[in-house]
């Protein structure tokens, strides 16, 4: 076991303020490494030390980023998500220097982060997944995949595949996600220009031009499994429920996953540990699976390999920090939590404040925050990185804040996202406020359990024009 006693943490905005909060409650020195386009952000004053990394992109520099870690005398990285938080090459690169990098091991990260790889992965620890496999031969080669061809078939064959799984089908990326590289295809016709684009824009985000066909099953519900494990053993922090997207990104989080059947539940954590067990996991992840809750039937989607955006809720059901134990599990200490000692209480819902522009397509609002105003109280936590003054680089992600309400029961926390969301307030940039505010109200929503398409099929309804599911 070795103690960890100074962190760089190699990321920005909310998450970067959330790590800096637990390493200083943990007496760990907690130093941040900045772009010149953070430099003057809260994280930065916040952060015990500051190291300049470079312009906008340096945070997809490994060589920078351990670097600096290595100029700062860190023991450890913590990568936040997003950036290098899923790069094999960056849990390699700190083993060579001798630093702790908080995540999984470089072999995990390369099965989690290759979508083909995973899905192997999962159909040999007996998990469900849909109908289909590899369609372009473009890339490194994945592996065979034991639900679908033996050997990827070329973009000609990708009409034959979806012939076989059986229309509408999704074309998704093997090396990403977020949204990148994944087009819904209904018509024969558009496959083919589907999986072009796809792949195209799966090279430009990842590097990587491999896509896969899947059934696509809608309607749907996507719901993860939260992991912790130490290489040896895993357990589960209980479900989330993530079906309020936009263009495939998760606007609204909750957990427990509601109007989910015990079964079903117990079925989806008990997957999600062999999933973990398998891979012999280290540290956090997030299993994720599509629902079909008319059927009772999930299947396997994709296992992220890092502290998720929506962590919050489920510490606040839990009572645990996830950061804390992270670095409990860095540190070598191996679990601390029994599955039997981990308690589930009440019910939470975050939701994210993002600059973007929901009547323009959810296009991004860079610029400056004017004002910015949260509220605070029983069951309400706020994870932001803004304040009055505050820029909003048109390089980054767009979230602002995370809004976290929880309370004894679903009822009482959607009375209290309510409240909150009337009492938030960002000036400066536009904002999806009025969008979650408006949703927080609606009978549907408040009755639990709406699928993937229920925002966009809610917003044409509230709004005259929307995009359609391939964003």
């Amino acid at each position: 076991m070795f103690i960890i006693r100074r962190i760089l943490i190699a990321n920005r905005g909310e998450i970067a303020v959330r790590v800096i909060r637990t390493c200083q409650r943990l007496g760990i020195e907690a130093v941040l490494a900045t772009s010149g386009a953070d430099a003057d952000s809260v994280p930065a004053r916040l952060a015990d030390r500051t190291i300049m990394i470079g312009p906008a992109d340096a945070y997809l520099s490994v060589e920078t980023v351990v670097g600096a870690a290595v100029a700062a005398g860190a023991d450890a990285i913590h990568p936040g998500y997003g950036f290098l938080a899923e790069n094999p090459r960056l849990a390699r690169a700190c083993e060579a220097a001798g630093i702790i990098f908080v995540g999984p091991g470089a072999e995990v990260l390369e099965a989690a982060g290759d979508k083909l790889a995973a899905r192997a992965h999962a159909v040999a620890a007996g998990l469900p997944v849909l109908p289909g496999g590899p369609v372009l031969p473009a890339g490194p080669a994945g592996p065979a995949d034991p639900a679908g061809p033996a050997d990827p078939a070329g973009p000609a064959d990708a009409g034959a595949l979806a012939q076989r799984i059986g229309y509408p089908v999704l074309v998704k990326a093997a090396g990403g996600g977020g949204g990148r590289g994944l087009r819904v295809v209904r018509d024969p016709a558009a496959l083919a220009e589907a999986v072009a684009v796809a792949s195209a824009e799966a090279q430009a985000a990842f590097g990587d031009p491999r896509v896969y066909l899947e059934r696509y099953v809608s309607p749907a519900r996507h719901v993860e499994v939260q992991l912790l494990g130490d290489g040896q053993d895993v357990i589960h922090l209980g479900d989330r429920d993530c079906s309020v997207q936009r263009r495939h990104q998760k606007l609204v989080e909750e957990a427990p996953a509601p109007l989910l059947g015990e079964t079903l539940r117990v079925s989806m954590r008990v997957a999600a540990v062999a999933l973990g067990l398998q891979l012999k996991y280290q540290g956090l992840g997030t299993v994720e699976f599509l629902v079909d809750t008319r059927r009772a039937a999930f299947w396997f989607l994709e296992i992220n390999a890092r502290i998720q955006v929506e962590h919050p809720v489920t510490e606040a059901v839990t009572g645990l920090d996830l950061v804390e134990e992270q670095i409990a599990i860095a540190e070598g200490r191996g679990l601390r939590l029994s599955q039997a000692s981990v308690g589930f209480a009440g019910h939470a819902i975050e939701c994210r404040i993002n600059a973007e522009d929901p009547a323009a397509g959810f296009r991004p609002s860079p610029g400056t925050v004017t004002s910015a105003v949260f509220p605070a109280g029983p069951g309400i936590r706020v994870d932001t990185h803004i304040q009055a003054g505050s820029a909003v680089p048109p390089q980054y992600d767009s979230l602002l804040a995370k809004l976290v309400v929880s309370g004894a029961d679903r009822p009482q926390a959607l009375a209290r996202l309510r409240g909150a969301l009337a009492r938030c307030q960002v000036a400066g940039v536009t904002t999806t406020l009025p969008l979650l505010s408006a949703m927080a109200g609606d009978a549907r929503f408040a009755a639990g359990g709406v699928e993937v398409g229920w925002l966009a099929r809610w917003r044409e309804r509230e709004t005259p024009s929307v995009r359609d599911e391939n964003g």
